[in-house]
């Protein structure tokens, strides 16, 4: 799994004019899946983001978690993140994971972050053409691999 975390001031999802999913501080998180995730990489990803200390202290300084400062999380399937340029200039999306294995995924993914958050985590809607919009606060932008581990 691939996710490109933005520290957000606010943040909105819209399909076909209608905001579906809206935030205020916290975390834009964008997730790519590719067919070798499983319950493990959303379990270790999952506990990676909740603790992530990248918001402010007393003292300015990236301190605190998501947990900490009571923030909000919105969550938006990419499958753009497993884009190849290796050849030419028309990306490959190969590496991504079909529907019929990113949907639960995402969703499982979904769910685990809402119990580590302890409040409903926000989405956008998979497969959609999604109008994303967000103030990124810093900017802050984090990108975590779940292969990359070590």
């Amino acid at each position: 799994m691939r996710a490109v975390i933005q520290r957000v001031s606010h943040a909105s999802v819209t399909i076909n004019g209608t905001c579906k999913s809206r935030i205020g501080k916290g975390m834009l998180i964008l997730i790519g899946i590719e067919e070798a995730d499983n319950q493990e990489d959303i379990s270790w990803l999952c506990k990676k983001i909740i603790h992530l200390r990248i918001f402010d202290d007393e003292q300015g300084v990236m301190n605190k978690s998501i947990l900490d400062v009571d923030g909000n999380i919105l969550v938006v399937s990419q499958f753009t993140l497993y884009a190849s340029t290796k050849k030419g200039n028309r990306p490959s999306y190969i590496k991504a994971a079909k529907p019929e294995t990113a949907v639960p995924l995402y969703q499982s993914f979904c769910k685990e972050l809402e119990a580590a958050l302890q409040k409903p985590v926000q989405t956008g809607e998979f497969g959609a053409d999604m109008k994303v919009e967000l103030l990124n606060d810093g900017p802050v932008t984090i990108l975590i691999d779940t292969k990359n581990k070590e």
